[in-house]
């Protein structure tokens, strides 16, 4: 099984063994609770080392003098025959060696330090008899204790040599005085001393060794729990498959990412846990060997701290102390219960561990959830169910009520699951999804028959889905293919196929039919803003996000898009912008959908600060919901934005991830893979990379997505690239339809695009006149147009033009313009190529005119993320209300500010309102006013 996380700890205890290896000697404490990995984390780190002494504490041999000595000089404990080692002493250890004193033994492990430094080998006849566990020429144990035996390693010069004391709280105490005594006279060598223990605190540790190793100039490493990424890679270590992030997430919290509980319970239970971590109404259970010692304290206790104890897990992992002792009530006989006293139970219970209570703190909380779990599991099904119904009588909160009556069930429940499925869809309206998939799926569980089974199992995908916690969408939409053909059934597959636009058209258009929007106005609802968010359909006027309910924000966000499709760019950034702002209470994907929706408009835009940061916040979000298939969009939007600033490496980084999920043979990952190779490849001046990565698309069969100006422009691409390695058929046959249907929508950036590939193709064939005719109509549309890169690509294009074809004034002016354009991008590869076009017209450097110099104060001193955050902090919003809007935590917020108030040289909100102000822009050279709402563009 692979070593996992622990990256931190790691760079620590190598930075100390460079230390040493420098002639400085490093003392290094590793403390942390029993199971944490303690041993696991110094096997790995010792793994190459060629050379380590090594001994570990046994509870048995605490008594035994010089026991871990013997360990650390070599287990045959012959010796060398001479030294401070052949005295007569008062210690005797295993292996026959005797000293003196503590001093004495102390000055046998200095020289045997000494002689390993200076010969690079061992005193020792046997030389892996002082190794450590997981250094070659170890025979040291697995995970399991079983012998691993290994490949001795010569020393090496300059090796540091390690020295490693495990579980020190066991050593016997004149074994901790020698290392005491040895480790303090210690200069210039190359040691490294770990010493490994559960808690530096522990009083079986000798003082002087505890001050030497909680020293200011030692490395202290303290060990947590694994977090839930890394428990998810543990079980795929040992063969447990799709442990999702919530899944995962939920381990933790129920083991606190203790490798050593963890791994009993996936072992014990395999693939079964996976069940219970998804059911948020399931404790999972305990591993056995920590529930056997749980219960012999349980059974340890009185009649009334036991029911104490049992009531308060039917209750969860804290409760009054009033609410565990009512629910006790059905454990108890009435004398019994009148005999004891809460407070008595409570302190017996507190006691022998199983209880914690603080002054001040209402609650009583179980010390650890494993204690509450190997509690809650060993009551039988009985006295479970009576508890539950006791505590059904008892809590006030109808949600609570309803779980415990569920979890005493003994069958269906028709009543019982109408109530659950009445609150989980009240729930849903109110758009508390996961709440809302917890009541449901409760219901489908205690539906008596199977067509209620799959009404409450289909809304409760649904919620789930709302809510960002379905793992496995296959999965799921292979479960409910099986059920009954209706409405609720087709709308959830149409919704579930994500890489499938037709299927999922024809899923939504049966849904349709297949429901009466008057007696289901729920799902008729639900259709129709699939129907809107797939194509986009015009909407009628909607409230301030603010105010916006969740079926609102949805159609906000389809009005946003459809605004960026038709150019209204003001307007998609300011609809987007306030759906964002407005969703933080939604489920990860639609937060995802936002984002991502919302970068691309400020990509367009030319807001590609703000859109590097959405970008990243959207596949941030969808790789922490285990949901990155539906972020494919934002990898291609990512990809996009690093290509024209030049970031090429990052931008490969987000297609080669795309390109992994097009080997699917999907037509969206497909598309969004081509897109983000092509323009990489055009950004870099690749035109022949440029058809390699496109000619998927032209395998596709005509899609009006596909084809559709303003959607997913990539004919204008298709067309520069032919017409730049000489093929002007192929470039013809790209460009024509689309400049058809450009024309006949009347799409102004459509049309600017496919001016510009246009007049680049007129060139590339000869024809000067009707080049010429083509970039004047794209300046034309550009009139009309926000997209200021599409407007530096098109004066960058006639300017080049206009040189070769020896008109060096107009071309200056054309190219002048692109310069501006693409200086206040921040666009270095087609910046860079304007300024060579420049070069060659004559004309000088950028900064030969002030009012062309690109900016060197404000923004562009600022990281995309510093700059998203001072735009907020200008706009009048407080830490909290920026960082609930960049989904950071405040810290992160006030981390950003202690950067970004130095780097503009102000001290104060106000003044960072004014630096920002005097560093923007003033107009770009040809740029529209932004179109107001209603004048001629989407509603």
């Amino acid at each position: 099984m692979e070593f996992v996380g622990r990256t931190d700890s790691l760079a620590l205890l190598a930075a100390a063994r460079e230390r040493a290896r420098a002639g400085h000697p490093q003392r290094v404490l590793v403390e942390g609770p029993a199971g944490i990995g303690k041993t696991a984390l110094v096997r790995r780190f010792l793994r190459d080392d060629t050379h380590v002494l090594y001994g570990a504490g046994e509870e048995a041999e605490s008594e035994l003098a010089f026991g871990v000595l013997e360990q650390l000089l070599g287990r045959d404990g012959t010796g060398d025959g001479s030294g401070p080692g052949t005295g007569n002493g008062t210690g005797s250890g295993a292996g026959g060696r005797r000293w003196a004193d503590a001093h004495a033994a102390g000055a046998a492990l200095l020289e045997t330090l000494d002689e390993a430094q200076g010969t690079g080998g061992t005193p020792d006849s046997d030389d892996r008899a002082t190794r450590g566990p997981g250094a070659p020429g170890t025979s040291a144990t697995d995970a399991q204790g079983a012998p691993t035996p290994d490949t001795p390693a010569p020393n090496t010069p300059n090796t540091p040599i390690a020295l490693v004391l495990d579980d020190a709280q066991w050593a016997d105490h004149l074994s901790l005085q020698a290392l005491t005594f040895a480790v303090r006279r210690l200069r210039a060598d190359r040691v490294l001393v770990l010493v490994v223990v559960r808690d530096a605190e522990d009083t079986r540790l000798a003082e002087g060794l505890r001050r030497l190793f909680t020293a200011d100039d030692a490395v202290r490493v303290r060990l947590d729990g694994l977090g839930p990424a890394e428990l998810a890679e543990l079980g795929g270590g040992m063969g447990v498959r799709g442990l999702t992030a919530q899944a995962a997430a939920r381990l933790h919290a129920h083991t606190a990412g203790n490798p050593l509980h963890v791994k009993a319970l996936l072992e014990q239970e395999g693939a079964g846990l996976l069940e219970a971590l998804g059911e948020p109404g399931v404790t999972p259970p305990a591993p056995k060997s920590f529930t056997a010692l749980v219960l012999a304290k349980l059974a340890a206790c009185s009649t009334a701290a036991d029911a104490l104890v049992c009531a308060a897990a039917v209750l969860g992992t804290h409760c009054t102390p009033a609410d565990a002792w009512e629910v006790a009530g059905a454990d108890l006989l009435d004398e019994e219960r009148r005999a004891a006293d809460v407070l008595t139970a409570l302190e017996e219970a507190v006691h022998t561990g199983l209880l914690t209570e603080s002054p001040g703190d209402p609650l009583i909380r179980f010390p650890h959830p494993l204690v509450h779990a190997a509690v809650y599991h060993q009551l039988g099904p009985s006295r479970r169910a009576a508890l539950h119904l006791s505590a059904a009588r008892t809590v006030r909160d109808q949600a609570h009520r309803l779980r415990h009556r569920a979890l005493a069930a003994a069958g269906p429940d028709p009543e019982l699951a109408a109530e659950l499925a009445a609150l989980g869809r009240k729930f849903a309206a109110e758009g508390a999804w996961a709440n809302a998939a917890g009541q449901l799926t409760a219901a489908a569980r205690l539906g008596p028959e199977p067509a209620a089974y799959e009404q409450y199992t289909l809304e409760a995908v649904e919620c789930a889905l709302l809510a960002g916690d379905v793992p496995d969408m296959g999965e799921v939409a292979q479960r409910i293919a099986q059920f009954t053909p209706g409405g609720w059934r087709s709308y959830l597959l149409g919704r579930l196929s994500l890489f499938d636009l037709d299927r999922a058209e024809a899923l939504l258009a049966d849904a349709w039919h297949r429901c009466d929007p008057a007696a289901e106005p729920v799902l008729g609802a639900r259709i129709a803003g699939q129907f809107a968010a797939l194509h986009g359909s015009a909407l009628a006027p909607l409230p301030d996000p603010a105010l916006a309910t969740p079926a609102q924000l949805e159609e906000l966000l389809g009005r946003g898009t459809l605004r960026e499709w038709t150019g209204d760019l003001t307007g998609a950034v300011r609809d987007l912008g306030g759906v964002f702002g407005a969703c933080h209470g939604r489920a990860a994907s639609f937060r995802v959908v936002a984002a991502t929706a919302l970068a691309s408009a400020e990509y367009r835009a030319g807001r590609w600060d703000d859109a590097i940061v959405h970008t990243d916040l959207a596949l941030s979000l969808a790789a922490d919901t285990d949901q990155p298939h539906i972020a494919l969009y934002c990898r291609m939007l990512a990809a996009q934005v690093h290509a024209v600033r030049g970031a090429f490496a990052k931008a490969q980084a987000h297609a080669r991830v795309a390109r992994v999920y097009a080997a699917g043979g999907h037509v969206n990952p497909t598309l969004w893979a081509a897109l983000a190779e092509a323009h990489l490849a055009r950004a870099q001046g690749r035109p022949e990379e440029v058809l390699a990565a496109l000619g998927p698309l032209l395998a596709l069969a005509p899609r009006g997505d596909l084809e559709e100006p303003g959607t997913v422009p990539w004919a204008d691409l298709l067309a520069e690239a032919w017409a730049a390695l000489g093929d002007e058929k192929h470039a013809v046959q790209a460009l024509a339809p689309y400049e058809v249907l450009a024309t006949q929508r009347g799409h102004h950036g459509a049309l600017l695009v496919a001016a510009r590939a246009r007049g680049t193709l007129e060139a590339a064939r000869g024809d000067t006149v009707a080049a010429e005719r083509a970039f004047r109509s794209g300046l034309k549309h550009a009139a009309h147009v926000e997209a200021p890169f599409d407007r530096a690509l098109l004066h960058l294009a006639y300017g080049g033009f206009l040189r070769r074809a020896g008109r060096r004034t107009r071309a200056g002016e054309q190219l002048r313009t692109a310069r501006d354009l693409l200086a206040r991008l921040d666009a270095p590869p087609d910046l860079g190529r304007c300024e060579r076009e420049l070069a060659a017209c004559g004309l000088g450097p950028a900064g030969s005119a002030p009012e062309r110099e690109p900016r060197t104060r404000g923004a562009a001193l600022l990281t995309p993320q510093e700059l998203a955050v001072a735009r907020l902090v200008a706009s009048g919003l407080t830490n909290r209300q920026v960082a609930r809007e960049l989904v950071i935590s405040v810290k992160t917020v006030e981390y950003h500010l202690g950067r970004i108030f130095p780097k503009l040289g102000v001290d104060s909100r106000t003044r960072l309102t004014a630096a920002l102000a005097a560093d923007e822009p003033g107009p770009e050279p040809g740029r529209p006013e932004p179109r107001r709402p209603g004048s001629g563009r989407a509603p």
